[in-house]
């Protein structure tokens, strides 16, 4: 007797933990879907305002790989950012790289003298990096491209650079 009041016991517990998983999974489900309707119209909206941004955008893409020479700026390097609220110091570690338009008109001007050049460029992505906090750098790399991307470019007085490459990046 013990032994089948066991057994409807465990049976009934079965039965009852069926009913509350069906339930929890319908309603994760179903936020599951609500969730996934918002982040793609969030993924839409950010979409049209980059097409929408700029021809900066367009004139990076409208270059091919074949016409690309990526050029890599040597070992990490390591700015200091500017200090949070708190007074600690923070720092960047990345790695940079350039990509430069190979049938831009002042590509044989300045590529011999690129890679003579490193420190003057390193020193140029240092302050613009340095001007800025994390959550600055963290949060719009985009934004920070661009500037380096400009300093580089008003430093050499030609667009032959159009692009600027961050990766690896760390903070501590």
């Amino acid at each position: 007797m013990k032994k089948n009041l066991l057994t409807i016991v465990i049976l009934a517990l079965l039965l009852v933990n069926i009913v509350l998983t069906a339930i929890m999974m319908i309603s994760v489900t179903s936020t599951n879907t609500r969730t996934a309707a918002l982040v793609d119209t969030i993924a839409t909206v950010m979409s049209l305002e980059v097409i929408t941004d700029g021809s900066e955008e367009e004139e990076a893409t409208a270059i091919s790989m074949a016409d690309t020479e990526v050029v890599e700026l040597g070992d990490s390097l390591t700015v200091p950012l500017m200090a949070d609220e708190s007074g600690k110091q923070v720092y960047m570690v990345c790695d940079i790289s350039l990509s430069l338009n190979k049938t831009h008109e002042d590509y044989e001007t300045y590529h011999e003298a690129l890679s003579s050049n490193f420190s003057v460029i390193r020193g140029l992505i240092t302050d613009v990096i340095s001007g800025h906090n994390q959550d600055f750098c963290m949060n719009h790399r985009d934004e920070l491209r661009a500037e380096i991307l400009k300093a580089i470019q008003d430093k050499y007085k030609s667009d032959f650079i159009y692009e600027v490459t961050i990766s690896e990046a760390k903070f501590g």
